[in-house]
């Protein structure tokens, strides 16, 4: 039997704004910042370090994985410092795509339940631009963002 195919609860799209705020990168829980290979590479370009260096000192394996370092006693990414008197991403051009597909996570999208969930940390969800469902699910399912770059 095929498998049933369930219209997605955000069929009608979604509004989200980005406030730069910085809250979707920091703390107080600890998590994962999941970074692949090729945006290893990119990183350490952009700061102009060698991708060993970038390793040693901000990149840590879990399991098969990498992920980026938290600040020890915030939880904050590494890479949220201060920028002009407020927080910001110090690699913003070449963020991971789990920061560029922030807030069209699957998880948060599971339901209505999640996505309001997700707001109570971000304030950008449910306000300013609307996404329709076709732009949400290519931002959630565009992992190798790198290929679609200049």
């Amino acid at each position: 039997m095929p498998k049933e195919e369930r219209t997605p609860w955000y069929v009608a799209g979604l509004n989200f704004e980005c406030q730069q705020c910085g809250r979707c990168c920091s703390g107080p829980d600890a998590g994962y910042i999941w970074v692949t290979k090729p945006e290893i590479k990119l990183i350490a370009d952009f700061l102009k370090v060698p991708v060993g260096q970038l390793c040693q000192k901000y990149i840590k394996r879990s399991g098969l994985r990498c992920t980026i370092i938290e600040q020890p006693v915030t939880k904050d990414c590494i890479f949220l410092q201060e920028i002009g008197g407020q927080k910001g991403c110090v690699i913003y051009p070449v963020r991971p795509s789990q920061c560029r597909t922030w807030p069209f996570w699957s998880d948060n999208l599971t339901n209505p339940n999640a996505w309001n969930r997700a707001n109570e940390k971000c304030g950008g969800i449910n306000c300013g631009r609307h996404y329709s469902y076709e732009e949400i699910e290519a931002i959630k399912n565009n992992k190798k963002w790198w290929l679609d770059e200049g």
